[in-house]
C-alpha cells in the first residue's frame, strides 16, 4: 500500500557542483536538533540536503505531497523513514502505527522514542516539502518530536515557508541551524563554476556577474539559462537579461519559449502526458503513455537535465522538479485540455497495477470517472479503511452521486463504519435510515449476508445510544444472518449481544458472549474489539462479586496493550479506570491515584470532557484521604464537565458519589437537599450504574432524613441484587443500609447487616465503602469486636478498620481547610501567637501537609508551584508560629487539631 519512491532521497546529479561554504555551516548539524532549509521554490534545498547527506548512511528521506496530510499516511511513511535509516529499530511503534493504535501523534512518538532508546548510530531524518502540510495535529506531533527525540536524532526540514515546529524556541536555544534564500542563493564564485561546469566555452567574468546579480543566484533560474546556453551559447548575455524582474507567469514564459518549444514534438507530447503524474517510474509512464521505451526516454530526459530528479532505490522513481512540473500542468492545460480525463483515467488503472489503489482513487477522482471511483472503492475501500485512508476515502464516497451509491450498498456501509469510526453514532443512524429509504424507494432488496453486515451496524449504533432491547435484537438478527467468513462484523454483533445482556442484569449470559468476543478478536487479530472483551468480562465480574478474578483479568488485559501496542488508545483509559477503581475499593490508594493519573494521560489528546470519569476517581481518593482541598479542585473541574457536556447515566453516577462523600464529609446538607431535588431516578437497577444512581439517591436520604424513602429504595436494591447476582453492589448497599437502621433506632439490624456486609466483604476484599462512612459505622464494628459477634478473619478486618478510621491518617490536611481554620480562630483557647499573626490560607494548607508528613517537593506537587514558593510559605510560618523546624511545626499542628476535638 506504500509507495517507495516516497522513501528515496533525490541521487546526486553528475554535474553538481560542491559547496563548501555551506557544508562547513552544517558540520556541527549533530549538535542541533532542527536543520531547516527554507526558501522559496527553485533554490536547491532538495539537492542541497541530499548532497549534504549523501555520504550519511543512516539517514531517512520523506518525500512529502498534499496527500500526507492524513495524520495516519504521514505516520506510516515517517516511520518508515526512520526504520530505514535506523535498519529498522522501530519495527514495533511501525506495527502499532499500521494498525492505527495510536490516539495522536505525540503518543506514537512517545513510543518510537522509547524503542529507539538502544540505538545510538547519528542518524538524520529528512522531511522534505513539508510546506505542503497544513494538518495542525501533524504540526503538534513534530513540535512534541523536536522536544523529546534522541540526542542522536537530528530532524532536516526543507520547505517554502517557515514550518510552525517552535523555531523562535529552538532559535533562542542555539538548537536550530537555518539555511535560507540567501545561503543557498549561488554566490558569484559558485555561479562561475557552475557555468563552466555546464559550458563549454569559456564566459566572461563579467557576463556572470551580470547574471549573477540579475538572478540574485536563484539556482532554478541558471540551470535554465544554462540549458539555454547549450544550445545557443552566442545568447548567454540575452538570456540573463530575459530573466530581469520576472515573476512567475514570466518563468512560464521563458521555459516555453526557451526550453519547451525547443523541444521535438515527441518529446513534448511525452512530457505533458508524464505530467500528470506526481513521481513515476518506467512501468507507470509505460502504461500512462502506452510508449515501450518509456525508461529510454526517462533516461534521456535525465541526461538532459530537464528538471527530472532521480529518487535513489532499485525501481527507478522520478519525479519533475516543482516548478518545471507546475510549468507542464500549465501548458497541458493549456495545449490538450481534451485529454485530461483520459490521462487520469489512465494514471488511475496504472496506479492500481503498482498496488497503489490510494494513489489510483486521487486521479479517478480528477478525471471524475464515477464508474472506475466505484471500482476502486469496491475492490480495495475497506482495506483502505483498515490502513487509515479515512479522508481520501471520506471524500471519494461523498462525491458519488446518491443513486448510484443506494446502487452499491457495501459502499454505503462503508460511508457509515467511516463515520462510526470517528463516533459520529447519530449521524450513524441518520445516514441508516436515508439508505433504508433509498433502497426502499430503489426497490433493492439486500441478500441475507449484507443485511446482516447492515444490522451489526445497527446494533453498534443502538448501544452506543443506549437503546440495549434494540441491539439485542438487531445483533442476534445479524449473527443470524452473516456467514462464518465476515469476521468482522460477527465480532461486533458477539460484543454487541453480550454488551446488551451486561446492561439488562443478565451476567451469567453476558460473560460467555464476552468470552466468544474476545476468542474470535484474538483469532482476527481485532485486538481492539478484544481489549474491549477482556474489559466488559473484568466489569461483569467486578458485579459477581469475584473481584480478585476481575483484577487478573486486568492483568491480562494489560499483557494485550503491551503486546499489541495499544497504549495510546482510548481502550486504555477504561481499563486503567476499571484498575484504580479495584483499588480504591481495596483501599490502596496511592495505587489507584497511579492508575488514574495515567489515564489522564492516555487521554491528554482528547476533548477535556472525556476526562470525567478519571478526575470523579481522583476526587474520591482525595476525600478517602481526607484531603478535602485537593477534592474540591478535582471536583470543580468534573462539575464544570458535566455543565457543559451531556453523559451516560454511569458517568453522571460517579461524579454525584464523589460529590456526595465530599458534601458528606463537609456537613453541606444543604447541597445535598438540592441535589436531591433534581437526582435523575433511574428505570431500573439491574446494573452496577442503576444501582450506584439509586445508592447516591439512598445516601442522599439518609443525609437529609428521608429515611422511608431511603429504606423503599434498599427494598427495590435487594430485589434487584438477588435477581441479577449482583454480590458486589450487595455489599456495598448493606452499610449504608446499616447507618439507616441506626438511624431508625434499630439497632440489632444494623449490626446484623454491618456484620452481613464484612462476611461478603471476605470474598470481595471491598474495605474502602466502609471507610466512606467511617465516622457513621465505627460504633457498630466496635461493639460488633466487643460481642465477640464476628468469627477470626472478619474480627480481623474489623479491627483493621477501626485502626484506619481513627489512625492520624484520617486527620490529615482536609482539617486545615477554609471552614476549619474559621472554627479554630473563633476558640477562646486559641494561642494568642496564632490569634494576632494569622497564616493565610496557603500557609495553612502547608502546615497541614507538613503534618501529614510530605517533603517540600511532595508539597510543592500538592500545590502545583514551585519548589522555592514552599520554601517561602515554609519560612513565613515558622516565623509567625515562632518555631525553629519541621518537628516543632508537627507538635504545633498537633495542639490545634486537639484543640478542634480530633
Amino acid at each position: 500500500m506504500w509507495i517507495p519512491s516516497k522513501l528515496t532521497r533525490p541521487a546526486r546529479l553528475h554535474n553538481a557542483i560542491l559547496r563548501p561554504r555551506l557544508l562547513e555551516t552544517l558540520e556541527p548539524a549533530p549538535f542541533y536538533r532542527l536543520v531547516l532549509f527554507r526558501s522559496p521554490a527553485g533554490y536547491g534545498k532538495t539537492t542541497m540536503a541530499a548532497q549534504w547527506l549523501s555520504e550519511h548512511s543512516h539517514t531517512g528521506w520523506f518525500n512529502i505531497d498534499e496527500n500526507d496530510n492524513d495524520t495516519f499516511r504521514f505516520a506510516n511513511y515517517l516511520l518508515q523513514s526512520i526504520n530505514k535509516a535506523t535498519g529498522n529499530a522501530c519495527l514495533k511503534t511501525q506495527a502499532m502505527a499500521e494498525r492505527r493504535q495510536f490516539a495522536c501523534l505525540s503518543t506514537l512518538f512517545s513510543e518510537l522514542f522509547g524503542e529507539l532508546i538502544d540505538y545510538h548510530e547519528q542518524t538524520y531524518l529528512v522531511l522534505d516539502d513539508y510546506h505542503l502540510i497544513h494538518n495542525d495535529d501533524i504540526h503538534d506531533g513534530l513540535r512534541f518530536f523536536l522536544k523529546n527525540m534522541p540526542d542522536n536524532l537530528t530532524l532536516v526540514v526543507t520547505s517554502r515557508t517557515l514550518p510552525p515546529l517552535g523555531t523562535a524556541n529552538l532559535r533562542i536555544r542555539d538548537l536550530l541551524i537555518e539555511v535560507d534564500n540567501s545561503l543557498l542563493a549561488f554566490d558569484e564564485e559558485e555561479t562561475e563554476r557552475f557555468f563552466h561546469k555546464r559550458i563549454a566555452d569559456q564566459v566572461e567574468v563579467s557576463v556572470l556577474k551580470s547574471l549573477h546579480t540579475q538572478v540574485e543566484g536563484w539556482p532554478s533560474a541558471l540551470q535554465l539559462i544554462a540549458l539555454h546556453a547549450q544550445q545557443k551559447p552566442d545568447t548567454l548575455m540575452a538570456s540573463a537579461e530575459s530573466m530581469a524582474n520576472f515573476n512567475r507567469g514570466h518563468l512560464w514564459d521563458y521555459l516555453a519559449e526557451e526550453v519547451f518549444d525547443l523541444l521535438d514534438s515527441d518529446t513534448q507530447h511525452f512530457l505533458l502526458q508524464c505530467s500528470v503524474l506526481d513521481m513515476f517510474n518506467a512501468q507507470l509512464v509505460t502504461d500512462l503513455t502506452g510508449r515501450s521505451d518509456a525508461l529510454a526516454m526517462l533516461e534521456s530526459l535525465n541526461r538532459f537535465g530537464l528538471f527530472l530528479n532521480t529518487l535513489e532505490g532499485d525501481n527507478n522513481w522520478y519525479r519533475f522538479h516543482n516548478l518545471f512540473a507546475e510549468f507542464l500542468r500549465h501548458q497541458r492545460y493549456s495545449q490538450i485540455p481534451q485529454h485530461r480525463t483520459e490521462l487520469h483515467t489512465l494514471a488511475a488503472k496504472a496506479w492500481l497495477k503498482q498496488h497503489s489503489p490510494q494513489q489510483a482513487l486521487l486521479h479517478a477522482q480528477k478525471c471524475e470517472n464515477e464508474a472506475l471511483v466505484i471500482e476502486i472503492l469496491s475492490d480495495h475501500g475497506w482495506d483502505m479503511f483498515h490502513h487509515g485512508e479515512i479522508t481520501l476515502l471520506e471524500t471519494a464516497i461523498a462525491n458519488i452521486p446518491d443513486d448510484s451509491l443506494c446502487a452499491h450498498p457495501r459502499l454505503s456501509l462503508l460511508r457509515m463504519w467511516l463515520a462510526q469510526s470517528q463516533h459520529q453514532y447519530n449521524d450513524v443512524g441518520d445516514m441508516i435510515t436515508e439508505t433504508e429509504a433509498a433502497l426502499a424507494e430503489h426497490n433493492i432488496v439486500l441478500n441475507d449476508a449484507l443485511q446482516g453486515e447492515f444490522n451489526a451496524l445497527r446494533a453498534q449504533v443502538a448501544i452506543n445510544q443506549n437503546k440495549p432491547e434494540d441491539a439485542l435484537i438487531l445483533s442476534e438478527q445479524a449473527l443470524g444472518q452473516l456467514p462464518s467468513t465476515t469476521y468482522r462484523s460477527r465480532i461486533v454483533a458477539t460484543s454487541v449481544v453480550g454488551e446488551v445482556h451486561h446492561c439488562l442484569g443478565n451476567l451469567s449470559r453476558a460473560l460467555p458472549m464476552m468470552q466468544q468476543t474476545e476468542k474470535m478478536a484474538r483469532q482476527y487479530h481485532v485486538y481492539h474489539q478484544a481489549l474491549w472483551a477482556l474489559l466488559q468480562q473484568s466489569e461483569i465480574l467486578l458485579a459477581q462479586g469475584y473481584v480478585q478474578n476481575a483484577f487478573e483479568l486486568l492483568d491480562q488485559a494489560f499483557k494485550l496493550v503491551k503486546e499489541q501496542h495499544l497504549q495510546q488508545v482510548p481502550l486504555h483509559e477504561f481499563l486503567l479506570r476499571l484498575r484504580a477503581q479495584i483499588l480504591w475499593c481495596w483501599n490502596r490508594l496511592d495505587e489507584a491515584e497511579e492508575a488514574a493519573q495515567k489515564s489522564l494521560d492516555v487521554l491528554a489528546p482528547y476533548d477535556e470532557t472525556k476526562l470525567l470519569h478519571a478526575y470523579s476517581m481522583l476526587a474520591r481518593i482525595a476525600i478517602t484521604r481526607g484531603e478535602q482541598d485537593k477534592a474540591a479542585r478535582y471536583l470543580e473541574k468534573c462539575n464544570g464537565m458535566m455543565d457543559r457536556s451531556l453523559y451516560h447515566i454511569d458517568w453522571r453516577a460517579n461524579t454525584d458519589l464523589a460529590n456526595l462523600l465530599y458534601w458528606q464529609q463537609s456537613g453541606n446538607h444543604e447541597r445535598i437537599q438540592q441535589w436531591l431535588h433534581h437526582a435523575e431516578e433511574p428505570d431500573g437497577a439491574c446494573n452496577h450504574f442503576q444501582q450506584l444512581q439509586w445508592r447516591n439517591i439512598a445516601r442522599a436520604c439518609i443525609h437529609v432524613g428521608e429515611l422511608e424513602r431511603a429504606e423503599q429504595i434498599f427494598t427495590m436494591l435487594d430485589e434487584s441484587c438477588e435477581k441479577h447476582q449482583l454480590i458486589t453492589d450487595k455489599n456495598r448497599n448493606l452499610v449504608l443500609q446499616a447507618i439507616l437502621s441506626k438511624q431508625q433506632d434499630n439497632r440489632p439490624q444494623a449490626l446484623n447487616q454491618i456484620k452481613t456486609a464484612l462476611e461478603l466483604t471476605n470474598s470481595t476484599g471491598m474495605v474502602g465503602l466502609f471507610l466512606c462512612d467511617g465516622s457513621a459505622i465505627c460504633d457498630l464494628l466496635q461493639e460488633l469486636v466487643d460481642i465477640k459477634a464476628l468469627n477470626e478473619l472478619e474480627l480481623h478486618r474489623a479491627r483493621q478498620l477501626l485502626r484506619e478510621m481513627t489512625s492520624k491518617e484520617r486527620n490529615r490536611s482536609v482539617h486545615f481547610d477554609e471552614n476549619f481554620v474559621e472554627k479554630l480562630l473563633n476558640l477562646p483557647d486559641i494561642p494568642e501567637l496564632i490569634r494576632t499573626s494569622p497564616l493565610t490560607q496557603r500557609e495553612w494548607q502547608v502546615l497541614g501537609l507538613i503534618y501529614t508528613g510530605y517533603s517540600n517537593e511532595q508539597i510543592a506537587a500538592e500545590l502545583d508551584v514551585a519548589s522555592t514558593t514552599i520554601k517561602t510559605h515554609i519560612r513565613n510560618l515558622y516565623q509567625k508560629l515562632n518555631i525553629a523546624n519541621r518537628q516543632q511545626a508537627i507538635e504545633t499542628a498537633e495542639n490545634l487539631l486537639k484543640l478542634m476535638g480530633f
